[in-house]
């Protein structure tokens, strides 16, 4: 036995490593149907953000049964949760997100997420210790917007984390998602409200403001920069149509490539807004309603140990050279911060894809539930090569060590 080995760093050997593996394998199977039967019943009672009290009460209940000391209301968050067993040196956290998204539900299957997340830490609960492992679920509200992560971040929940792992469904089967950074922000304009047809001279008209503010954007459009987006919806435009409008609000989302290129583009978009009110006279007002999102960055040695996992399991990745970068994720700033990866499951969704309802029906589907399994033995044995392979659990410490004493990455 080598040092390393000794004194606990590398626990085991990669003969142990295979054996883990097949009996994580079997935990999974022997959970089948409770875990498709949680993915379905957080599906068909989807829950916004910050409100998924019911999925987080599921989760933790999984959790619990499955070996886990749950600890509910983490980081200030009431439906934020952290589940933990084993004690070993590393430390490796699965993330459940679980938010659905208005009118359409469960469209980015969020629920399969959760279930996985909760199959792959229910696979090794019961060899942790043995394989040197503390295996953490962290179940992460508000991803859809509220960036529950991101609060989740700045609040110490990944502190003591060498990595973190989920894996999400999608159209397509990727090591990552090609993602952009975003930032949620609401408008609102306030005018004045007048008789549209005997006094519209007395009306200051907000709504008005918005429709100037949206051509300008349309028109910037022709000029940003390559990955940079700006869209959005009007959530109030007023109250009757024979009076002028006195207040309007919209809800936006402008992305870019990088967190730098966002903030060049901000007040470009800005500048749209405020042309609306100068146009007009209104006022206008302009409040973020989620933290940032920022640009993904995987983590590439457990990126490729995944790859090679989920291959073993029959998944297939086909070359996605060129894709065009599409969607943000909270996910995203954890991958700043400490390793982390995300990658995509297909779910044989076609034609339809993420936050369409034909995804939700498919996020419930044959397909769907065998992603979820996949998923979660995938990243089951990741999570024993990042404890059992010296390259691996060393750069994992490494970066740690570097987190701790403030010269790794930053929190975002």
């Amino acid at each position: 036995m080598g040092t390393a080995e000794r004194d606990g760093r590398y626990p085991r050997s990669m003969g142990t490593a295979e054996r883990a593996k097949g009996e994580a394998r079997g935990r999974v199977a022997a959970r089948r149907e409770q875990l498709v039967a949680l993915s379905h019943r957080i599906h068909s009672h989807p829950e916004l953000a910050f409100e998924e009290h019911a999925a987080a009460a599921w989760v933790g209940e999984a959790l619990s049964d499955g070996g886990f000391e749950v600890e509910t209301g983490i980081a200030d968050l009431p439906t934020a949760l952290r589940a933990t067993a084993g004690s070993g040196p590393v430390r490796i956290a699965f993330c459940a997100e679980y938010d659905a998204l208005p009118e359409v539900g469960h469209a980015c299957g969020h629920n399969v997420i959760a279930a996985a997340a909760v199959g792959a830490g229910i696979a090794l609960a019961a060899l942790a210790d043995d394989l040197g492992l503390t295996v953490q679920v962290l179940g992460t509200p508000a991803e859809e917007s509220g960036g529950g992560k991101v609060l989740m971040l700045r609040r110490g929940a990944f502190d003591d984390v060498h990595a973190a792992i989920m894996v999400h469904p999608a159209s397509y089967e990727s090591k990552t998602m090609d993602t952009l950074a975003v930032s949620h922000f609401r408008v609102r304009y306030s005018g004045r409200e007048a008789h549209a047809s005997m006094h519209p001279e007395l009306g200051v008209n907000a709504a008005d403001a918005l429709v100037v503010s949206q051509v300008a954007i349309g028109l910037l459009r022709q000029h940003l920069n390559d990955g940079d987006q700006v869209h959005g919806i009007v959530t109030h435009g007023g109250d009757a149509p024979n009076v002028v409008p006195a207040s309007t609000e919209a809800q936006y989302l402008a992305r870019a490539r990088t967190l730098d290129e966002l903030d060049r583009l901000i007040p470009r978009i800005e500048a749209c807004f405020q042309a609306g009110a100068v146009a007009t006279g209104a006022e206008v007002a302009i409040e973020p309603v989620s933290p940032r999102y920022s640009e993904l960055r995987e983590h590439s040695l457990l990126a490729d140990r995944y790859v090679r996992n989920a291959t073993e399991l029959g998944r297939s990745f086909p070359d996605r050279t060129g894709a065009r970068p599409g969607g943000s994720t909270d996910m995203a700033n954890v991958t700043l911060a400490l390793p982390a990866i995300h990658p995509m499951m297909d779910i044989d969704s076609l034609p339809a894809v993420n936050h369409q309802p034909g995804f939700t029906a498919a996020a419930v589907a044959a397909a769907a539930d065998k992603a979820l399994l996949d998923g979660a033995i995938a990243m089951a044995w990741t999570a024993v090569d990042a404890a059992t392979d010296e390259r691996l659990t060393e750069d994992l410490r490494r970066r740690a060590e570097e987190r701790a004493t403030g010269g790794g990455a930053k929190k975002t």
